[in-house]
Order: structure tokens, then C-alpha cells, then sequence
């Protein structure tokens, strides 16, 4: 078996302030008077409901303050991906509920995007950004999402997406996203993991989405499924956390051989990693030891990413020659 470490991936389904070291939140924490607890224990956590990973959500935000805060999470980001194998990353980011929360609307994301700057530089990743709107809160708050992923769309913002409590509609925001595509913005929105079908249905119609955040739930409408492959839609698949969440029972239960199998597009992702304790390294490592999947078919899975993913066209050559040759070189 070949390390997993060295195999190239793409990252597509990752939330920034879900990825920050708890040492970092400890010490940004520290500064800025705000107590956190020890991490928790190795392995999986395991949340009771949707509420308890808001909870933990609620003091990651509580603990991000100053400019410094943000750019440091950027940078060891990347740091982090790096070091895993990750050789491209379109990482999420709250942007404007951070802007609004500090009084601040450009400051996180301007930091956010200084600090991958610089952690692109010093860890050979290349890194762009998804903004990310909660379903819950306001269409003013989106629309200045929009706005946000417009304006710094030279400086690396790709576009937007709806996230959050799939039992909100998506249809209070349906003419912000069509400002977000006649913007030239991308959208990728979350569908399919807590809810079934029509949240899928939805974010196709009124989101017009490129990629199904999670999208796990289309094995619940074959009809659904078949369109979806037809589309080649892909789904951006993060087993670790659907265990997590109560999505999926347990790792070996995970529907992700069944969707491969129904002819799916299925990327590989962690959404959450540091909160479920993985990396994107390990979540291949548990997809090889689950389901009995050889080199041969990680490494499809990590094509599969490259070409969901918005890289540019020279990205992609470059990270098909690197799994082809890691495919290539002899199995220790």
C-alpha cells in the first residue's frame, strides 16, 4: 500500500474555523479573554444533536477577534493541509458574520486572505475561498456575502454558498443568488446531509448549485440520483463528519460505496476535521480500511476532486501528472 500522505488531493468541503489547532484556540483564547476548555479526547466526537456543535461553533466565533487572529488560522491552515498532501484547497469561511459580529465588515476576510497569502508562499499549497451564509440568518447578511465574494474575487474569493440548517429554505434567497451568478460567482450549497431529497432538489432549481455539499441523502430518490448522475453533479462527501453529526451510524455503515457504485461523481472531504479528528490524509486511510478500496480507486477519488474542483485548467494538469505518478511508483 502506498502512503496516503504523499498522495495529491483536492480539498473541497472544509471550514476554515473548523480546522483551527486547539493549542491556537487556547492561546487566541487567552488573548482576548475568552476561556477554552481542553480538547477533547482522541477520536471521533460524537454530538448529541445539531445544537451541542453550534455550542462549540459559538466559542470558536466568541475567540476570533483581531486581524491577527485571522490571518494566523490562515496560515497554519495551510500549514496543516500541506503537510497532509493537500496540494489544492477551497476552504470556507464565514466572512460577513464575522464582519458584522466585530463591526468590522472586510477586516476577517482581508486577513483570512493575507494569511493564505502568506502560507501559500511558505507551504507550496494553492488555496482559494468559499464564502458561506447560514440559511438561518438574514438575506441582508447574504446579500452582503454576495458582495463580499465579488469584490475580492481577484484576491482568490471563488464564490458562495448556503449552508447551515437544511430544514431553512433556500427560497428566501433566491434573488441574491442570482446576483452571486450574474456576478460571475460560483455556488456550491449544502443539500442532502440532514435533510432528504427536496433539500437536493432545491439547492439544483433555486440554488443553481455546481457541487452538492454533502448530497448523501440522493440515494433516497432514484429518480433524484439518476439526474444527478446525469449531471454529473459532484458530491462532496465528508464520512467523519456525517458520523459525527448522526448522519451515517457508524464509518463502516457509510453510504459512500453505495454512491460510488450508483455511477456518483464522490469527492473526499472532512468538513469539520479538527472537531471530529481526522485529516484529510486519515479520512482516506479510514475509506481504504472500511470498504477495502486499493490504491487504484484512491486515487480515483482524488481525481475525482481535482476535477470538481475550480481550479484553473494548468492546476489540474499539474495535480493529474502528481497522481498518476504517485499511482505509478512501487507499493511498499
Amino acid at each position: 500500500m502506498r502512503d496516503l500522505t504523499r498522495l495529491p488531493k483536492a480539498h473541497l468541503h472544509v471550514h476554515l474555523e473548523s480546522t483551527i489547532r486547539w493549542a491556537t484556540l487556547r492561546e487566541i483564547g487567552t488573548a482576548n479573554g475568552v476561556p477554552v476548555p481542553e480538547p477533547p479526547a482522541d477520536g471521533p466526537v460524537v454530538f448529541d444533536d445539531f445544537g451541542r456543535f453550534a455550542d462549540l461553533g459559538a466559542l470558536v466565533r466568541d475567540c476570533l477577534r483581531r486581524p491577527e487572529d485571522f490571518r494566523r488560522i490562515a496560515v497554519e491552515f495551510c500549514a496543516d493541509e500541506a503537510a497532509q498532501g493537500t496540494r489544492y484547497a477551497e476552504v470556507t469561511f464565514t466572512a460577513a458574520a464575522h464582519g458584522e459580529r466585530l463591526g468590522h465588515p472586510e477586516m476577517p476576510l482581508e486577513a483570512v486572505l493575507e494569511g493564505l497569502a502568506e502560507g501559500q508562499a511558505a507551504y507550496g499549497i494553492e488555496c482559494r475561498v468559499l464564502l458561506d451564509h447560514s440559511r438561518r440568518r438574514s438575506v441582508d447578511r447574504a446579500r452582503h456575502t454576495v458582495d463580499l465574494a465579488a469584490r475580492y474575487a481577484t484576491h482568490g474569493v471563488l464564490g458562495i454558498g448556503l449552508a447551515g440548517d437544511e430544514a431553512h429554505s433556500l427560497a428566501p434567497f433566491a434573488e441574491v443568488i442570482e446576483s452571486a451568478r450574474d456576478a460571475g460567482l460560483h455556488l456550491v450549497h449544502h443539500a442532502g446531509e440532514t435533510c432528504g431529497p427536496a433539500s437536493i432538489r432545491e439547492a439544483m432549481t433555486v440554488g443553481h448549485t455546481e457541487r452538492l455539499g454533502h448530497g448523501i441523502r440522493v440515494l433516497d430518490d432514484p429518480d433524484l440520483l439518476a439526474e444527478v448522475r446525469d449531471r454529473g453533479l459532484p458530491l462532496e462527501v465528508c464520512p467523519s463528519s456525517n458520523v459525527a453529526l448522526g448522519v451515517a451510524p457508524s464509518f463502516a455503515a457509510h453510504p459512500l460505496p453505495l454512491l460510488r457504485d450508483a455511477g456518483l461523481v464522490v469527492t473526499v472531504n472532512t468538513d469539520i476535521p479538527v472537531i471530529v479528528g481526522t485529516t484529510l490524509t486519515e479520512e482516506y486511510a479510514r475509506i481504504r480500511t472500511a470498504f477495502g478500496y486499493d490504491d487504484a480507486v484512491l486515487a480515483e477519488l482524488s481525481r475525482a476532486g481535482v476535477e470538481a474542483s475550480f481550479a484553473p485548467e494548468p492546476t489540474k494538469a499539474r495535480l493529474r501528472r502528481e497522481i498518476d505518478a504517485w499511482l505509478a511508483a512501487p507499493a511498499s
